[in-house]
């Protein structure tokens, strides 16, 4: 595909869920090849993963015309152990690109992670 950025090889900080999630935090109404080229992935992987994150409820769309508007669920919890209790927009608003946003987020996390004992208990 025309001007999708060669894949990232190694390790990263992010999974591809995270960075699906956040573009379309970013913009709700973004067409999947733009999620793909954005996030290094086929346009394949994206539906896939989008299917997921709306299968597991962290993710709906609406139809509008010939684009769909998706609608992230912010309130919905992270799924691993080690991040229990803390909400999904916790993350992006750490991912989103908007840098007025990131301040409040990183002081939420902030006062969750206050909140919460490291041993989980």
């Amino acid at each position: 595909m025309d001007g999708v950025p060669e894949p990232h090889t190694g390790w990263t900080f992010l999974t591809n869920h995270a960075r699906v999630l956040a573009a379309i935090a970013d913009n709700p109404d973004v067409r999947i090849r733009h999620i793909a080229a954005h996030c290094r992935l086929t346009e394949r992987a994206v539906q896939k993963i989008i299917a997921e994150l709306e299968g597991d409820g962290y993710l709906s769309h609406v139809r509008e015309g010939r684009t769909n508007v998706y609608r992230i669920e912010p309130g919905k919890l992270l799924r691993h152990p080690a991040e229990a209790g803390l909400p999904v927009a916790a993350l992006l608003a750490l991912l989103i690109h908007d840098e007025a946003d990131r301040g409040a987020a990183a002081e939420q996390l902030r006062a969750t992670r206050q909140r919460m004992p490291l041993d989980g208990g």
